[in-house]
Parts: structure tokens; C-alpha cells; sequence
């Protein structure tokens, strides 16, 4: 397959962007699917290698119809809308597409104990649902792109660390090391998966730009903070948080996102969750090149 046509669903929300520019950039024709009556079409910057084509995602005719001549279907539907990506595959084996890539980019949900966390629930079901569909067509394939947390977004808007706010928290001790990448690198590695469909077919491909600890990023911080502010660090266990996450499950009225919130944590920092991707990475295959030490004390630094 020289120049594999793909589509994308789900461009719009914070990781979409950077894998539909990646895609566009390096030649790819792109398909964009945007859901029926919304306004997402006007959010899409336009490029000369993209169509844009509006479908009812509860629609199989819909979804089959939109992917007809399509390649590769990449989903970054986040949500709610994870178990919709069920119907999506469906469509795409209608219509002849050879690769899924699921709304994944994240962490390690093939890893045991984070795949039972209740928060990967959805994903998980579509892992399974890939994998039966795979077996029963030969011609249909999948692969899940694995990247850790989003190292850019998540310095930006204080989900690893807030750097703005000089705030952190220092899951198990703070010296966890965990794989991140940025959005950009995620587009990248998506790219990297096209160009490469024998080597990532059925299975998980993983990617990194760096393995850092809370505590060094916050040390990086401080280090390049011209104004001295004082740090507020709080100390938080993750076992005590995922088992607190069960308990507010169980509540009449449970705070679904801090349970859940809660649960990413235990993936990303608890030890044998697989939050460090270092010793199975796929880098080199999908031509991702990873941050040295300046790169990421300068992504650090553009936080503050």
C-alpha cells in the first residue's frame, strides 16, 4: 500500500488536531469525520490533502458509507464516546478498511492491573471487540498507540504537574518515573503506524519523548524560575486513592471524575502498572526521536 488513505474521527478535541496535521503534512489523504449538525467542521483548518464529510456516528450506514475507498481509520473520540468506536468498527470492516487505530493514547491498558481499573472499561471492551474481529477477518487489523501521559497539555494544564500554579503532586513519593510524550509526537507516531502496517499489525505499539519523575520536573522548575516562588507539594499514595475511587463508586451519588481522575493516577504512577515505557518502546519504528535533557527542561520552562 504506497499512500494508505485514512480518516480521522474525533479532530477537534485536544489530541485530534495534532494527528490530523501530521497526517495532511505528510501527504496523506485524510478523510475528516464530523458528527451531523455540529458546528466541528468550522474548527478543522483547511488543507489541500483533506475532505471533510459529516456522518451520524450511531449510524452503520453512515459510518460505512463515509469510509468507502478509506485505508485507515484512526478514532480519537474521548468519553462517553469510547464505546461508540464499537459500531465504527463494524462500519469499517463494511467497508474494506484494513487498520483501526482506537481512541487509546494513554497508558498501558494492556498491562494487567491497569487494564481492571474501571476507568479503562471502555477501552478495554474495544481491545477485546478488535481482537475477536481480527481473528474472524483476515483483511482487518488493528493497532493501539500507546504514548503515556500528554506531556505538553498535561505541564499546561496542571495534570502532571501545574507549572503555572507551582503545584504538584507527588504520587507514591514523587520519584515514579513515567513515560509522556507531547501531542505533537503522538501525531507522529500515528504517521509512523501508517507508514509501517506489517510491523504494527495486531498489537501495541508504545512511544515516549521522555521518562520523568513529578519531582524532577518540579526541581527543572524551580531551577529555571527566575521569580523563586514557593511550591506547594502534596503528598498523595495511590493505593489509598485507588481504593478510594472504589468507595466512591459505590456512593447513590458518586463524583465519577475524581473517582476516575483517581484511577488514571494509579495507571500512570503506581508501581507494576506500566507507566514506564522505556525498556518496549517502538521509537526508532515509528521514527519518533524522544527529548534530551534541554528539550525537556525548554517544554518546562514554557510553562512558567
Amino acid at each position: 500500500m504506497s499512500s494508505p488513505r485514512v480518516a480521522i474521527a474525533g479532530a477537534t478535541g485536544n489530541l485530534g488536531p495534532a494527528i490530523l496535521s501530521n497526517l495532511v503534512s505528510t501527504g496523506f489523504p485524510v478523510t475528516v469525520l464530523t458528527r451531523q449538525g455540529s458546528n466541528s467542521s468550522s474548527k478543522i483548518e483547511s488543507h489541500p490533502n483533506q475532505t471533510i464529510k459529516e456522518v451520524d456516528y450511531s449510524s452503520l450506514e453512515s459510518l460505512t458509507s463515509a469510509l468507502q475507498g478509506v485505508d485507515v481509520l484512526v478514532s480519537t473520540l474521548g468519553g462517553a464516546s469510547i464505546p461508540a468506536q464499537k459500531l465504527m468498527v463494524d462500519a469499517a470492516i463494511s467497508a474494506g478498511v484494513k487498520r483501526f487505530i482506537p481512541s487509546e493514547f494513554g497508558a498501558d491498558t494492556t498491562n494487567p492491573k491497569s487494564r481492571a481499573l474501571p476507568v479503562y472499561g471502555g477501552k478495554t471492551a474495544i481491545q477485546d471487540y478488535l481482537a475477536e474481529k481480527a481473528k474472524e477477518n483476515s483483511n482487518f487489523t488493528y493497532t493501539l498507540v500507546l504514548n503515556g501521559g500528554f506531556f505538553d497539555w498535561g505541564c499546561k494544564n496542571g495534570f502532571i504537574v501545574n507549572i503555572a500554579q507551582r503545584s504538584a503532586n507527588f504520587y507514591d513519593g514523587g520519584d515514579r518515573p513515567m513515560s509522556v510524550s507531547t501531542l505533537d509526537t503522538i501525531g507522529k507516531g500515528v504517521v509512523g503506524v501508517v507508514k509501517n502496517l506489517d510491523a504494527t499489525k495486531n498489537r501495541a505499539v508504545y512511544i515516549q519523548d521522555a521518562c520523568v519523575t513529578t519531582s524532577q520536573l518540579v526541581n527543572v522548575a524551580k531551577k529555571l524560575d527566575k521569580e523563586g516562588k514557593e511550591w506547594k507539594i502534596e503528598n498523595k499514595d495511590t493505593a489509598t486513592i485507588e481504593k478510594e475511587g472504589y468507595e466512591e463508586l459505590k456512593k447513590d451519588s458518586p463524583n465519577f471524575g475524581k473517582a476516575m481522575t483517581g484511577f488514571v493516577a494509579r495507571a500512570m504512577y503506581g508501581e507494576g502498572y506500566g507507566g514506564d515505557f522505556s525498556d518496549k518502546l517502538d521509537n526508532d519504528l515509528l521514527g519518533i526521536k524522544g527529548y534530551n535533557e534541554k528539550q525537556v527542561e525548554e517544554l518546562v520552562g514554557s510553562c512558567l
